[in-house]
């Protein structure tokens, strides 16, 4: 299966060479691309000497949107894509795990679920707000709703593009895969990043993530009631 890999960059300088080197040896991988979110550091640097494909937004869109450009340069020929995030480094290799279901036609989407933190990232109520929401919406009863590692067959992602904005990409993806009747698994890997801190930097992330994922939830549930009229 030809898979193609996008990875939305913000400020990632220190690890997306590594992460672009570990994704472009995995097997059936033939194009890696970049999409730098407006970084203020020298990400796009390591990520073209590392072989990717880099796309330099001018400002700052957030992760929906520098998804939704990634895709765009995707070769006609790619039947997989997938998605991951900058700061994955060397274990961004394990993303071979998630292409397995969908070479075996078992699955439509496959979403990773990372070991747990080691230290705690946050209070926890954006990752139980996002799977409530999901399973209220759609039946699907998610272990890791903001997993950022997925991979999708191309039908698939034809059925969940475009992308919804900011950090609610995640959520309104596992959502219309669902609404669509396509396979979803959550395959075990063993992914390590950067986990967002409890000190202030730490909590506006979150905040702004949970933010986002509540507009994302609104805005299905609008569409799912608009269609049902």
């Amino acid at each position: 299966m030809r898979a193609a890999v996008v990875i939305p960059a913000y400020n990632a300088e220190d690890t997306i060479g590594a992460t672009v080197r570990a994704a472009a040896a995995i097997e059936g991988v033939a194009q890696v691309i970049v999409v730098d979110d407006g970084s203020t550091d020298a990400t796009a640097r390591p990520a073209e000497e590392a072989g990717a494909s880099v796309i330099r937004l001018d400002r700052n869109s957030g992760k929906g949107a520098a998804l939704n450009e990634g895709i765009r340069r995707l070769d006609p020929k790619t039947e997989a894509v997938v998605l991951l995030d900058a700061d994955l480094g060397e274990t961004a290799v394990e993303a071979a795990k998630l292409l397995r279901p969908l070479v075996d036609a078992t699955a439509d989407l496959a979403i990773a679920v990372l070991p747990a933190p080691t230290r705690s990232g946050g209070i926890g109520l954006v990752k139980r707000t996002a799977r409530w929401g999901i399973r209220r919406l759609s039946g699907y009863d998610a272990t890791a709703p903001l997993s950022g590692q997925r991979a999708l067959t191309r039908q698939a992602l034809d059925v969940v593009t475009p992308f919804a904005p900011g950090f609610g990409v995640e959520v309104a993806m596992t959502v219309r895969a669902a609404w669509a009747g396509l396979q979803i698994v959550e395959v075990p890997v063993a992914m390590s990043h950067s986990a967002t801190g409890r000190d202030l930097a730490g909590f506006v992330h979150r905040g702004r993530q949970f933010v986002d994922v509540v507009r994302t939830l609104m805005a299905l549930a609008a569409s799912r009631s608009a269609r049902k009229r």
